[in-house]
């Protein structure tokens, strides 16, 4: 579930729709929680599936760290990719503002920690190096991510949480050892997924042919 201060707005012909703040979120808010309506979806699961399900998959689902896919059930699959994110995924099923998002700003994820299934360009950014997302993304760059997450995490309790109620019980009382101090956050890396990657674009081309 996307946070509730947010709205999908058309951003520009080259990117399409995304997600925007309606009003400030502040660093340390849960922006997006799995809850029960999100749906997950195995290989066997999607190999059942008629191949007209399989673009739309490719295009709003990501990867979990045990090859399956999910699928957002609302607004939480128009965020887009940036390379300098304003939300990072966390290793307890849900995802962070690492910085004050504003009314207007976009919730955007680095797609580099969603498991993706081959090299994609992106849209040039200023102030980064980067290209392009990578499959392995996450070996490469979780530490830094776990930086700006550990430094999120010193707000979360001073904000207002909206999606707490969603967190399951035993999330949250993680989530509060690791605030609080009394647990070492577990890395983002977690969240990498380290079998063979299923690419839906192929096998919606290998079907229609």
């Amino acid at each position: 579930m996307i946070h509730p201060d947010t709205e999908i707005q058309f951003i520009n012909h080259e990117i399409g729709y995304g997600v925007v703040a309606t009003k400030l979120i502040p660093k340390g808010t849960i922006t997006w929680v799995m809850d029960q309506l999100d749906r997950v979806f195995t290989v066997e699961d999607i190999s059942r599936l008629d191949p007209i399900y399989y673009e739309i998959l490719d295009k709003y689902s990501f990867l979990d760290n045990q090859g399956n896919f999910v699928l957002c059930w609302d607004n939480g699959r128009f965020v887009n990719h940036s390379f300098n994110p304003s939300c990072i995924t966390t290793a307890y099923n849900y995802e962070l503002a690492v910085k004050d998002i504003y009314p207007g700003d976009q919730l955007t994820d680095d797609y580099g920690f969603l498991n993706v299934p081959k090299p994609f360009k992106c849209i040039k950014e200023k102030g980064t190096s980067r290209k392009e997302v990578l499959p392995d993304d996450l070996l490469r760059l979780h530490r830094r991510w776990d930086r700006k997450l550990k430094s999120a995490y010193r707000s979360f309790n001073k904000v207002k949480q909206p999606l707490l109620k969603f967190l399951d019980p035993e999330i949250f009382q993680l989530t509060q050892k690791v605030v609080q101090g009394e647990k070492e956050m577990d890395s983002i890396i977690n969240c990498y997924y380290r079998g063979p990657r299923f690419d839906l674009e192929e096998l919606s081309s290998a079907k229609n042919i």
